[in-house]
């Protein structure tokens, strides 16, 4: 599902965010990106969604290899990917409906199918009956939850998400990641980025662990015996 070799992201300024990253991360699973602040965390999620490119080495997601997407291509290359992120980027003006429904109308789906894709999203994250309301009526938790049922709406292969329980104390936080794990395990594939490694260790999936822009430990996923 995705696969890094070699690769390196240099940003104008001059600094060095991943040197040399190479992993894979196979259809179906699930894992954890960490490491400290500035390790290259988001950098790295940013070019599995095309929003960065690498400067050197190789970034295949779903069998494409991403440098070889024209700029034209990439809102296509995105419709299979779901992005999470830390402050939900909701739109306050709209309705929680419409929040949810915004990928399939930007992918031109019809009305009917974005309706039923929207209740089965929000009915997932436990928010149906909801649709309504403004994201400003809802707590923090109910917002990342919002966000998550965007991310899905579209029935993505991969969903990505960028410290998802940042702003979360600790139960909302394990609820939120237990909510990713329902996701995979109907065979969406996960890679989230959190500094949160006691909730990491609870959950116990495979663990990618960033320092000064290189994987330190993870490369590879690890065989556990039931």
């Amino acid at each position: 599902m995705i696969h890094f070799e070699n690769v390196h992201k240099r940003y104008p300024s001059g600094r060095d965010a991943l040197s040399g990253v190479s992993f894979e991360l196979e259809k179906g699973e699930m894992a954890f990106l960490t490491g400290p602040s500035g390790a290259g965390k988001s950098t790295l999620l940013k070019l599995i969604a095309l929003i960065e490119r690498p400067t050197r080495g190789t970034v295949l997601v779903n069998s494409q290899n991403t440098s070889r997407i024209r700029r034209r291509q990439i809102p296509h290359f995105r419709r299979r990917i779901g992005i999470v992120f830390q402050d939900h980027k909701l739109l306050n003006d709209r309705t929680i409906f419409d929040n949810v429904a915004l990928p399939l109308v930007i992918a031109a789906q019809r009305r009917r199918e974005i309706e039923r894709r929207v209740r089965a999203a929000l009915d997932q994250v436990g928010l149906l009956g909801r649709e309504k309301l403004s994201p400003l009526t809802l707590s923090a938790g109910e917002q990342q939850r919002v966000g998550i049922a965007r991310a899905v709406a579209s029935r993505p292969d991969l969903v990505i998400a960028d410290e998802p329980t940042g702003n979360l104390d600790p139960e909302l936080s394990l609820e939120i990641m237990q909510l990713f794990g329902r996701f995979n395990d109907v065979g969406v594939t996960i890679l989230i980025a959190t500094h949160d490694l006691e909730l990491v260790e609870q959950l116990g999936h495979r663990r990618l662990r960033l320092e000064a822009g290189r994987v330190i430990a993870g490369h590879t996923k690890e065989r556990r015996d039931d």
